[in-house]
């Protein structure tokens, strides 16, 4: 009978021994999965923010062509410079302001501590030496 129990402790060792070595191998493939998958979705990511930069690019150009048949349509009423002038100083205070507007926002996030979560964590030292406090 101790036969049986010596086969069955070496059986059970090889199981051990068999599940820590297949564990190993599943967590290895399933990184390397995970490592392909974050390099395809890397490079979608690249690619898509690639076609955003060249849109930003080709609507830059858009506006400046934009601009110029504002010049030109005003130069049919004015001398091109008086219409290049007037349009350059529009631009320049809607520039103006938006700097205003970013300027205001700016002002608004910082410090860029998060005072609210730094008060209730404050709050809630207080409270646990309180609480410590009373029960001694």
């Amino acid at each position: 009978m101790a036969e049986p129990h010596a086969s069955s402790d070496a059986s059970i060792a090889d199981l051990v021994r068999d599940l820590s070595e297949q564990t190993s191998r599943l967590v290895r493939d399933e990184m390397r999965l995970a490592q392909a998958e974050l390099k395809q979705k890397g490079a979608r990511a690249g690619a898509g923010i690639g076609g955003f930069g060249a849109a930003g690019l080709v609507a830059l150009y858009g506006l400046g062509a934009l601009f110029t048949a504002i010049i030109a349509a005003l130069a049919l009423v004015m001398d091109v410079w008086l219409a290049a002038l007037i349009v350059a100083v529009v631009l320049f205070i809607i520039a103006a302001v938006l700097a205003l507007v970013g300027k205001k926002q700016l002002q608004k996030a910082t410090p860029a501590m998060p005072e609210h979560t730094v008060e209730s964590v404050k709050a809630d030292i207080a409270e646990v030496k309180e609480a410590r406090q009373r029960e001694h």
